[in-house]
């Protein structure tokens, strides 16, 4: 097992991150069975599901980020 606390700081970073777009994924948090899981593995970080207008202002955000890195 891994230690919780980089995985909830990644998560909580992951949701300012996207509160300052103005995005909320309300089922974003950390994977249990892959955090318990024995092996080389590490722990996965759920977006879980969103409606098609969070999906957008994801999609926004990042083709913004984008263009930014490319310009």
């Amino acid at each position: 097992m891994y230690d919780t606390t980089d995985a909830d700081e990644c998560t909580e970073q992951l949701r300012a991150a996207l509160a300052a777009h103005g995005i909320t994924l309300p089922s974003l948090g950390i994977d249990l069975p892959s955090f318990a899981a024995r092996g080389p593995g590490r722990p996965l970080i759920s977006l879980g599901n969103c409606n098609l207008a969070t999906a957008r202002a994801l999609v926004a955000a990042l083709r913004k980020g984008a263009a930014r890195c490319d310009g």
